[in-house]
């Protein structure tokens, strides 16, 4: 390796000089050659030295022996994601796995999964389509525009976490990052690139598998080049410009220039390693976010410049939310708010998210799969503490989350406090029963002293709520309403405690080998409730005479 070739700042040159030298000794000197341990102690204080994090290097620092390392048995087409070439679903079909998740943003949801299906079906065609060696043929890869996004909206309404849960159902490397780290080549800062190089550490060293991935930039409204008396702000266009390339279609080298302890390790393997040492960037999918406050205020500008006069509409006629006006901006829109056409123009696909309601905060908990409430159900049975969420609660809840102003975030920051002191104070005692119930999200420290006055009651109260879950879930299933009176919820409790099951699992066993009967029952009564006391619950059977009014009653069950 000739380090006067290198291309690298005059630092890090110094410090290969220094390393070949190091690895010079030990080859080239008449001493006794230094131990394998003994050159990566020298090496690794050398680096920390210059500020460098310690590396680890492979069990032998010498050159690779004559032949080399074998080359690497995978092929192009076994390093790609299965899950790329297996590809096959459709855009509605992706929107219906989003909707699991997200709830609410249903054009953002439509339009990602248009974006996405194309994506992965042109990088499937492209894959499974030779090189064509006609250069007057065009290939697959310079008939398509990648269709990179911008997404528009205030934090907490979702954007992240669409993006990740597009990755994971492609089953593709996934990175997020926030563009205020990075600068223009020069500035202090990240570089662009290590965008591309933290893609191929997601993806375990292979840059195959990472060129099929998805980077997601956040705040990017961030480097809009801000108007001053010397122009645009030199170092957001620096970072857009970098961006640029990036997004359309680049060669990326895999180790940083101003990673001493990169180069370092490269040169005790010989300058190698068996891999790429570029990664191209033309089948990454870049996504990009931001708040881009204030950009409602030149898109509402642009729009009455076009209805001018008595018929123009006003204000809250053409909608006064941000996120209703988001939905019209254009490439003039956000050129003027700072950004480089250029730019702009490798992101064709807008998409504007809704602000959260209430209503979409409380169905978030209530019925999504990413629902925060796994998360604290799992963290007080971490302590042998079961808790119930009442809707009440979880409408207090959402209430409160929209007053926090940061979307679904608040959700979290509301449940905390009105959890934490529980989670404090409850582990260790024989409470192990709780409901979250609406008085508790408007007083945790009120509640929190009862529930400690009088385990028992809130114990209590948690299975009243348990068992109307039960009796909701068992009449959407099974069209019969059974309604537990308040003698015979404590009784359910017992019983499965007997059992050693949960509440619910016990009411589900018991009634679930009932429901013909049940059925019939109702149909014969006129009713689909059917009230049921301790002697009913007990033996489901003799609650016939008390639900039919007539002397025709069917057979009681075995």
């Amino acid at each position: 390796m000739d380090i006067s070739e290198f291309d690298a700042p005059p630092k890090v040159v110094d410090a290969l000089v220094l390393a070949h030298d190091i690895s010079g000794n030990m080859t080239d000197s008449k001493e006794t050659p230094k131990s394998p341990e003994e050159l990566q102690k020298e090496l690794q204080e050398f680096i920390q030295k210059f500020g460098g994090d310690v590396v680890a290097f492979p069990n032998s620092p010498m050159a690779p022996e004559a032949g080399g390392a074998p080359e690497a048995e995978n092929t192009e087409e076994a390093e790609i994601p299965e899950a790329v070439l297996d590809f096959d679903m459709t855009p509605t079909q992706v929107k219906s796995y989003l909707d699991r998740f997200v709830i609410g943003q249903e054009e953002a949801k439509r339009t990602l999964s248009v974006a996405v299906c194309d994506h992965y079906n042109h990088v499937k065609r492209v894959l499974g389509t030779p090189e064509k060696n006609d250069a007057n043929e065009a290939s697959p890869a310079s008939e398509y525009v990648k269709q990179n996004v911008i997404l528009l909206g205030p934090t907490g309404v979702g954007k992240t976490y669409l993006i990740r849960i597009l990755a994971q159902l492609i089953g593709v490397p996934f990175v997020k990052a926030d563009v205020t780290k990075f600068s223009e080549t020069g500035y202090v800062g990240g570089d662009v690139d290590d965008l591309v190089r933290e893609l191929v550490r997601m993806s375990e060293g292979n840059a195959r598998v990472a060129s099929h991935g998805i980077v997601f930039l956040d705040e990017i409204d961030k480097i809009a080049g801000a108007q001053t008396s010397q122009g645009r702000d030199p170092s957001g266009r620096g970072v857009q410009v970098g961006l640029l390339k990036l997004m359309e279609e680049t060669e990326v080298n895999l180790r940083n220039p101003m990673d001493i302890s990169a180069h370092l390790q490269s040169m005790m393997q010989g300058g190698g390693g068996g891999g790429p040492s570029t990664i191209n960037t033309r089948h990454i999918l870049f996504v990009v976010s931001g708040a881009f406050s204030g950009i409602d205020q030149i898109i509402e500008k642009r729009m009455s410049e076009h209805n001018i006069g008595f018929g123009a509409p006003s204000r809250k006629e053409q909608g006064a939310e941000s996120s209703a006006v988001l939905q019209n901006v254009r490439t003039s829109d956000f050129v003027e708010y700072g950004f480089e056409p250029e730019f702009i123009g490798r992101l064709p696909v807008r998409v504007a998210l809704d602000e959260l309601t209430n209503n979409d905060l409380f169905r978030i908990l209530l019925t999504s799969e990413g629902s925060i409430l796994k998360q604290y159900r799992q963290s007080f049975q971490d302590y042998g503490i079961d808790i119930a969420f009442e809707d009440s609660a979880l409408q207090e809840v959402a209430s409160k989350a929209v007053d926090e102003k940061t979307g679904a975030r608040g959700l979290m920051s509301v449940l905390e406090s009105c959890l934490r002191n529980f989670k404090f104070n409850l582990p260790g005692t024989k409470i192990d029963k709780l409901a979250m119930t609406a008085d508790l999200v408007q007083d945790p420290a009120k509640v929190l002293g009862e529930v400690i006055q009088d385990p028992a009651a809130a114990a209590t109260e948690y299975y009243f709520f348990i068992v109307r879950e039960f009796e909701a879930e068992f009449a959407r299933r099974h069209g019969v309403m059974l309604s537990l009176d308040d003698e015979a919820v404590p009784a359910a409790a017992s019983l499965a405690n007997e059992k050693g099951l949960p509440v619910k699992d016990y009411l589900w066993d018991h009634f679930s080998e009932h429901v013909d009967f049940l059925q019939k029952i109702c149909e014969q009564a006129g009713s689909f409730e059917l009230a049921v006391t301790p002697a009913i619950l007990a033996n489901p059977g003799c609650g016939a005479e008390t639900w039919l009014t007539n002397d025709s009653k069917p057979a009681s069950p075995d």
